[in-house]
């Protein structure tokens, strides 16, 4: 891309003129249609298509010393196919010239290149259509740069925002405060889990699973329904994970001593090993730093139900005492110091440190800007 297209696209008031170029080329074109038809345009090239079809046909062995027949069933059939042409048909008479043209003893390839420039006029006009569609296809391009370049602007705004408000943050706060119960509880839950998964009859552990799913903030991903039921109706099920993981690596031969039906073990539980990895205290889990305070609250909720399910007192009591910190006057102030200290780039506390308030301004006009020429437009 040359560098003055790339500065244009990438230019709001560019691109804008740029849309505005478009819609109005369309409009010419649209107009330049609409002067003659799309109808009898579209007729015209289906009479010039035809007529190229019939030249083709005939035009060797019509010309020179060739086929005197085809020269006949040639003018005959020319004769036939300009009168049954409509008579509004545009450029009519282009064609009707034809005969005249070709209504001799003899003919050369230079009557057929004479023939083609007569209708030159007429291709000129059925070239519009294809102008129209070239219009039309720009047009919906340059929106579809126009939109793509608001949606940029819009998230350098968002990112400006979060930049502007992380830099409003406390970064002197007690944040250890706010960290040291939400650690607590995630490295307790975290063991319990393990303890549970590694432990417990894997029917339990993946029955446990499937409960979470009506819990949509806890988020485990569902048990696959193959080895959910297979967990449910095999006397397997009652072995914990680790040791069907173990027999799904065994041969089936070495199987068969262990389990009653080796090969739906192997399917099952083999089949489905990525997803048994996967399975730990994640979606349990608070996080560093944890999420804003009312998307939090309602999350703690659900955890505190399904966390019950397995976990002893010491886990629901650091579970509670995380709760109980959310609620805190002080909260989204020590949040917020932390994903400061937490997500803050060098490169982003220096701009912070020069100010964005100039950049997120210059940000929101341009949206603003583009997102006009798209209603507008």
């Amino acid at each position: 891309m040359p560098d003055a297209q790339a500065a244009r696209t990438t230019d709001p008031s560019g691109l804008v003129a740029e849309l505005e170029a478009a819609r109005e080329a369309r409009e010419d074109a649209r107009a330049a249609v609409e002067d003659v038809g799309e109808s009898r345009l579209r007729a015209l090239q289906d009479a010039l298509d035809g007529l190229e079809r019939l030249f083709d046909r005939y035009e060797a062995d019509a010309t020179g010393t060739g086929d005197f027949q085809s020269y006949i069933e040639f003018q005959d059939e020319l004769v036939a196919y300009v009168e049954d042409l409509d008579d509004d048909l545009p450029e009519r008479e282009a064609f009707e010239s034809l005969l005249d043209l070709f209504k001799k003893k003899r003919l050369s390839e230079g009557d057929f290149a004479e023939a083609r420039d007569r209708l030159a006029d007429a291709r000129d006009l059925v070239g519009r259509l294809d102008d129209f569609e070239d219009a039309r296809d720009e047009y919906v391009q340059t929106r579809q740069r126009v939109a793509e370049r608001a949606d940029e602007y819009a998230d350098e705004v968002e990112r400006l925002e979060r930049l502007r408000r992380l830099g409003d943050a406390d970064l002197d706060a007690p944040v250890e405060t706010l960290r040291e119960p939400v650690e607590t509880y995630d490295e307790r839950v975290r063991a319990a889990f393990r303890e549970f998964r590694d432990n417990a009859p894997a029917r339990d552990v993946l029955d446990f699973v499937e409960t979470a799913q009506s819990y949509p903030l806890v988020g485990f991903d569902p048990v696959p329904e193959d080895l959910a039921a297979f967990v449910a109706d095999r006397e397997a099920g009652t072995e914990p994970l680790p040791q069907l993981l173990e027999y799904a690596e065994y041969s089936p031969s070495k199987l068969d001593h262990y389990v009653d039906e080796p090969t739906a073990l192997k399917r099952a539980v083999g089949g489905n090993r990525t997803y048994l990895d996967r399975l730990d205290a994640e979606p349990l889990t608070v996080g560093w730093p944890p999420a804003p305070a009312d998307e939090l609250r309602h999350r703690l909720d659900e955890l505190v139900s399904v966390v019950a399910r397995f976990a002893d007192e010491d886990v629901l009591a650091a579970l509670h005492a995380v709760r109980r910190r959310v609620r805190d006057d002080d909260y989204e102030r020590l949040r917020t110091a932390a994903v400061a200290e937490h997500e803050l780039t060098e490169s982003e506390k220096e701009r912070i440190e020069a100010g964005v308030e100039a950049d997120l301004d210059a940000a929101r006009a341009a949206e603003r800007e583009l997102r006009d020429a798209l209603e507008r437009l």
